[in-house]
């Protein structure tokens, strides 16, 4: 072999090498991108019945009488819930719980029972709207002329749209058959009215999934976990819905990404 030729095929090696390490971040963002979301461990059942933990991924207790495969009653899965929380809340007596819409500390509203009477189907707070009466603004006062030739018309028809998709993601979020639960957990029962979410606060590194995550991720997580359902897709108008609604619950906080 002549010293062309071994200098043609030595830059040719160089060559493939650093193809090969520039293109390995490439695969390893795309496997992790791709990564199925970390499922808890729950603590083994004593007595036979089913094991329920919040998302905080410790806080669990036994259902006794409750079969794998089968779904609580939903006057059932708030005295679970309920006493799930008081468990955690036991736990952190000094742990502050961030109402919606709020910073000031509060206790969780406990969900209503089929003793008190209470129709415990239906959610029992309002939806935050768009501010109503909102006029678009003067021609030449945006950012550009993006929304200058658009009417009053235009701009309740966006704000109509706007509470009709965050009054979705409400519906979802107070309905264990939506979210697609298999025990007859909904979000509300832990969250309510998406209390303690904290959506502000994202994206930030989450130990239960092992990396940072957007909001949408810790929803997933929740519906795998506590409600013990399938993960939706990113782009289910399920899980966009859900997201809407705790963003909208917490209109006016101010953005605060990475805080715990």
């Amino acid at each position: 072999m002549t010293r062309r030729s071994i200098a043609l095929v030595t830059a040719a090696g160089c060559a493939a090498i650093l193809a090969a390490v520039a293109y390995a971040p490439q695969v390893l963002r795309a496997q992790q991108a791709q990564a199925p979301l970390p499922i808890h461990q729950v603590p083994q059942a004593k007595d036979g019945g089913v094991v329920v933990m919040l998302c905080d991924g410790k806080t669990s207790m036994e259902v006794k009488g409750l079969k794998t495969g089968e779904s609580m009653s939903h006057a059932q899965a708030v005295e679970v819930t309920r006493e799930l929380m008081a468990q955690w809340q036991r736990e952190h007596p000094n742990e502050k719980w961030q109402m919606a819409q709020t910073d000031e500390s509060s206790q969780p509203v406990p969900a209503p029972s089929a003793a008190s009477g209470a129709d415990v189907s239906k959610p029992s707070s309002t939806v935050p709207s768009m501010e109503a009466g909102a006029k678009p603004p003067a021609k030449g006062m945006q950012q550009g002329d993006t929304y200058a030739s658009f009417t009053d018309r235009d701009y309740k028809v966006w704000k109509n749209e706007t509470d009709n998709f965050v009054a979705e993601g409400k519906r979802i979020f107070h309905s264990d058959k939506e979210l697609g639960g298999t025990i007859g957990v909904s979000c509300d029962m832990c969250h309510p009215d998406a209390s303690n979410t904290h959506p502000e606060t994202y994206p930030k590194y989450q130990v239960q999934l092992q990396k940072v995550a957007l909001l949408r991720d810790m929803i997933n997580w929740c519906i795998e976990n506590p409600v013990k359902g399938k993960a939706f897709d990113p782009n289910d108008p399920k899980l966009r819905a859900l997201e809407a609604y705790i963003l909208a619950q917490r209109k006016g906080v101010p953005l605060n990404y990475g805080k715990h």
